[in-house]
């Protein structure tokens, strides 16, 4: 009888249909329809602890926290370095350089739909050889589900590319990124947040993306903020004086192949 027990309780157990509730429900995000991999396995990679820098440049990680998920329905991210306010400017330019220069923003086309998952990574400087470096880089990492579990991934021949980078020379009061599902961009889905990252000591009575004095934190708190929607994810931290240098914002992508749809974007800020 217990044997008999066990065998049924690991067949229910082990259905499609049980993982992908199990899923959705953890990660708080809608059905994204058809994926490329089972549920279960898209759900270990998700909670198993792992991050992309397990993967690969191990040597200039120092930390990490997860955010949570949020999702592409649209194949253009809208990303930003600068706290925007409602109605947000959409950058005309076609260069991504270009956009960048203009207002601190860019849209990244060819994204890969369905559930993403997002990071802030601290990392190593590339320049913390400067005496007023603390040697800490802040960068925004998000992820599609199902990368981990993607061959091209794993065997290397997938890897991020410089789309753009943006140097503020002036005095900032916080290192911010943000990506949106362009086609979300200002729907009530972005503008109210389901949930924070817990491990960011994130308060939960939250108004919106949009509504910094919320989430960003008092300016005398140097510790990482983020926040999470359906469609958008941001982060923010705030610095202290550095009124004789400025941040250096870069941005990159990772494809599926070298015209593949883009599977992972990071948003990089570094003092210079």
């Amino acid at each position: 009888m217990l044997a008999a027990s066990n065998k049924w309780f690991n067949n229910v157990i082990m259905q499609e249909c049980i993982w992908k509730f199990t899923c959705l429900r953890d990660l708080q995000v809608h059905d994204p329809g058809q994926v490329s991999f089972s549920w279960s396995k898209l759900y270990g990679s998700v909670v198993d602890g792992s991050h992309s820098y397990i993967f690969r440049q191990q040597e200039k990680h120092i930390d990490w926290m997860r955010i949570g998920a949020f999702s592409f329905d649209s194949e253009v991210a809208f990303l930003c370095e600068r706290m925007v306010n409602l109605p947000v400017k959409i950058p005309k330019q076609e260069n991504i350089e270009d956009m960048l220069q203009s207002c601190g923003s860019c849209l990244l086309r060819k994204i890969k739909t369905g559930i993403w998952i997002a990071d802030l990574q601290l990392v190593r400087c590339p320049v913390c050889d400067q005496e007023k470096c603390e040697g800490t880089m802040q960068m925004l990492d998000a992820r599609h589900i199902e990368l981990f579990l993607s061959q091209g991934y794993q065997d290397g021949s997938w890897d991020y590319e410089l789309i753009g980078s943006h140097e503020i020379k002036k005095t900032v009061r916080g290192a911010y990124g943000a990506i949106f599902d362009f086609k979300y961009l200002t729907s009530k889905s972005t503008a109210e947040p389901y949930a924070s990252g817990s491990d960011l000591a994130m308060p939960m009575n939250l108004t919106g993306i949009f509504d910094y004095k919320s989430w960003v934190g008092q300016p005398n708190d140097f510790q990482p903020k983020a926040i999470i929607a359906l469609h958008a994810v941001a982060v923010n931290t705030n610095l202290q004086e550095n009124q004789e240098a400025g941040v250096l914002i870069k941005y990159h992508a990772m494809r599926a192949g070298a015209d593949g749809e883009v599977v992972s974007i990071r948003i990089s800020q570094q003092l210079l």
